[in-house]
């Protein structure tokens, strides 16, 4: 059940149909509602922090509830409310209701992290997607190709981006012969050729220019070989850029507090005055590489006084989309390399690379990913539905100790089919997880992670059979 039907409540409702699961909406906006009657599932109009409500949708069924309003204050009510109206309207043996709030505000975020949300509210899993934003835009920047960036944690990556006629050592070729003949190639987990539908390839598989790919890479020095090996003549981006940012809201410092925890110098141009002093009194406003500028960012003099085409990067983080569209646009205009966006749009995201802007990232798309991580409670890492390659997933899955899995080698895995698996990531010495080729005579160990990347429809399949 899910109490928000704006793009990131139908989003949601779209990858669980996907998967097979049934889905009820709910909203008290009568355009929202609208927009949701094209999705295959249980519509209700009302207000979610109301019982009656909750009981017309079916709570006393549902097995998790997802508040995604616009609300913080009425998504934690939402969830304390369904969590109520289940125990007491749900048969005896019925499993507990686990509930996910996605909140704006960091001291909400807080008080779910210290565990203290779930204990006075009844909240399970508390999500705010700004800072897994920032780590893929971030990501995203490093090349001016990616159309999309996901990150699986501990230096494992999926790139997305096009095949060019440049990529000759991989083009009209299986990809098993490609193998052959380029020992490391990196694993490709989806697919999608101009008009078509996206799928996993097979090893008799041929590159075509054009192609759009999803491929597996680990670690960020590998970024530049593995595209140019598919076409795209890039540069190495330096390591410490000077960013600029426009706006002093909660993103923008969020992307700040980043970029300077890196040793960047950072400059941030707020045009309201108010906010712009808020930002200075902070902790994060007293560091040294931070300039905080106040002032108009689509005004020319402005930035040429400030030497921002001297910036290797430029992110809009305003409170208004097209207003960060805007100001990027102008500073790539005036000689900024490279130029990011964190948008609340996903119709946007399709249409800014167009525009000449290098990267830019859909909070709502980051929020998606990290409910369904939550949901799926037998996974144990990232949960990352492709962008640009539709209806393909990755999933990552834990070998525990005990399992029948242990001591046998990845390719003795029931994945028959269009499955794939894009990493190995192993325990080290120091406790960490350092990511590895998923070679097929791989012996698997306790404590590995696997991840797969799969239709949406065998998830379920998946977790069944690895979650022994």
């Amino acid at each position: 059940m899910i109490a928000g039907a704006g793009r990131s409540g139908l989003e949601l409702a779209k990858s669980l149909l996907s998967e097979d699961k049934p889905v009820a909406l709910i909203d008290n906006d009568p355009r929202a509602i609208k927009m949701a009657q094209g999705v295959d599932c249980l519509v209700v109009h009302g207000d979610a922090t109301q019982r009656k409500v909750l009981m017309e949708a079916g709570i006393n069924e549902a097995s998790v509830f997802i508040a995604v309003t616009n609300s913080d204050e009425r998504n934690i009510l939402a969830c304390s409310l369904a969590r109520h109206a289940h125990r007491i309207s749900s048969e005896k043996d019925s499993s507990r209701l686990m509930t996910i709030c996605r909140v704006n505000d960091p001291n909400f975020m807080q008080e779910g992290r210290e565990g203290h949300l779930k204990k006075w509210a009844g909240v399970d899993r508390v999500l705010h997607p700004v800072d897994g934003s920032v780590e893929r835009l971030k990501t995203g920047l490093l090349m001016t190709c990616f159309d999309e960036v996901i990150p699986f944690g501990d230096g494992a990556f999926i790139l997305e981006m096009e095949i060019t006629k440049d990529a000759q050592d991989l083009t009209f070729t299986s990809l098993e012969e490609v193998s052959q003949r380029i020992s490391d190639m990196p694993v490709i987990v989806g697919m999608k050729r101009p008009g078509d539908s996206p799928y996993i390839p097979t090893k008799h598989t041929q590159l075509l220019p054009k192609d759009k790919v999803a491929v597996a890479a680990i670690g960020k020095d590998s970024f530049t070989r593995v595209v140019r090996l598919f076409g795209h003549d890039e540069v190495d981006f330096t390591p410490t850029p000077r960013v600029a940012i426009f706006g002093a809201g909660l993103v923008a410092q969020r992307v700040a507090a980043s970029y300077l925890s890196d040793g960047c110098r950072v400059t941030v141009i707020e045009s309201d005055l108010t906010k712009a002093n808020a930002l200075s009194g902070t902790s994060l406003g007293a560091d040294s590489n931070l300039d905080i500028i106040n002032g108009d960012h689509n005004d020319p003099e402005l930035l040429g006084e400030i030497e921002l085409a001297s910036h290797d990067v430029a992110i809009g983080a305003l409170d208004n989309d097209h207003a960060s569209i805007a100001a990027v646009i102008l500073a790539s205009e005036l000689g900024v390399p490279r130029t990011g966006l964190i948008l609340s749009s996903s119709d946007m995201v399709s249409v800014v690379k167009k525009m000449g802007i290098t990267f830019a990232v859909d909070r709502n798309r980051v929020s998606v990913d990290q409910i369904l991580a939550s949901i799926h409670e037998r996974l144990t890492g990232v949960y990352g539905v492709l962008s640009t390659i539709p209806d393909i997933v990755g999933i990552c899955f834990r070998i525990r100790a005990g399992s029948q899995y242990v001591s046998k080698v990845i390719d003795d895995l029931p994945l028959s089919g269009n499955l794939v698996v894009a990493f190995l990531q192993r325990p080290a010495d120091d406790g960490k997880m350092m990511t590895l080729r998923p070679s097929g005579e791989r012996v698997l160990q306790p404590g590995d992670r696997v991840i797969i990347f799969a239709p949406p429809d065998r998830v379920d399949e998946i977790e069944r059979r690895l979650g022994s």
